[in-house]
């Protein structure tokens, strides 16, 4: 398949008052063209980050020092402003964790969404509003007119979260990031809400970049996976692969907490907290926590290896150094 997006040692601090947070530290991964893409981690392990650096929303304190994002054949970070608006929406779009402040409390549904479809496709407002009601048809919204006419405090969570999505796709955007994008939702919403997605990708031949810490979701929609820790990407490939036969220390532990085969005895949990990024851990950002470390993982930070053809994993254990 063809590369969509490529994104290349990428690197993110945020300049607090405690000193430098080093949020990401050299994030490589590659997401091809209509595929289905998993991202996940512990809270706080830069995933969030990492898809706001992507759309270059990131904000001051913040700042990306380095690294490149590949996208179409374009480096984005060499894009000025202008260019990256024209961007946003129209090839990239995104979808955030909390639906309801995500949508402006003061306009209706019917602005928000035309505003975005005029936009992206250079429409006068009037001739957007026309299309307001498809999208929300699209979304499978129950009363397409009165959604339309609601403003965003009137919508519950499920349907706030269907209206996100109808903007986002409404551009048919080559890029679909989704943060979180149920994490706010009940369980019933939450499948209906990914089915949604799903079917929408698949008639719009969209990529998407999934973000959350829900493993079970990703094994049942993604195609491929990337694990996070402390803002590096530790293990990447195929979601059987990575589920069947995991390789990095991290991923086996996140793995062995999901295991419910062993009935009700101890929880299986990854030993140590998360560490301080304004202090990060030398060498592998892992190592205070890895059952398996030796003295290397201390001092230097692993490099990418190739397990098998689209399996790679970052971890001293299969390094011949």
């Amino acid at each position: 398949m063809a590369e969509l997006l490529k994104v290349r040692d990428l690197r993110t601090n945020f300049y607090t008052y405690r000193g430098v947070v080093k949020a990401l530290n050299g994030v490589t991964l590659t997401i091809d063209m209509e595929e289905f893409f998993g991202l996940a981690g512990e809270t706080g392990c830069g995933k969030s980050v990492t898809a706001l650096s992507i759309m270059r929303l990131i904000e001051e304190p913040g700042r990306i020092e380095g690294g490149e994002i590949i996208f179409h054949g374009r480096d984005l970070l060499k894009l000025s402003e202008d260019e990256m608006r024209r961007i946003r929406g129209k090839e990239i779009s995104m979808i955030f964790q909390e639906p309801k402040t995500a949508l402006n409390p003061v306009f209706k549904v019917n602005f928000q969404i035309a505003e975005a479809i005029s936009e992206a496709y250079s429409l006068h407002t009037k001739e957007a509003v026309k299309k307001v009601e498809g999208v929300l048809r699209d979304v499978e919204m129950a009363d397409p007119s009165k959604v339309a006419e609601q403003y965003p405090h009137e919508l519950s969570g499920g349907m706030a979260q269907r209206v996100l999505i109808g903007m986002a796709l409404s551009a048919k955007p080559k890029l679909l990031i989704a943060d979180e994008p149920t994490s706010s939702l009940d369980v019933s919403i939450q499948a209906q809400v990914m089915k949604l997605m799903n079917d929408l990708v698949k008639k719009l031949n969209v990529s998407v970049l999934l973000i959350t810490h829900d493993l079970g979701l990703i094994a049942e929609n993604c195609n491929k996976v990337a694990i996070m820790y402390a803002g590096s990407v530790v293990e990447c490939g195929n979601v059987r692969t990575i589920f069947k036969k995991p390789a990095h220390p991290y991923t086996m532990g996140l793995l062995a907490a999901l295991d419910m085969s062993r009935g009700r005895g101890k929880l299986s949990t990854v030993e140590g907290i998360v560490p301080d990024l304004v202090n990060p851990p030398s060498g592998c950002r892992f190592h205070p926590r890895c059952p398996s470390a030796m003295k290397i993982c201390s001092v230097e930070k692993p490099r990418t290896v190739e397990m098998s053809s689209g399996h790679s994993v970052a971890c001293f254990l299969y390094d011949g150094r």
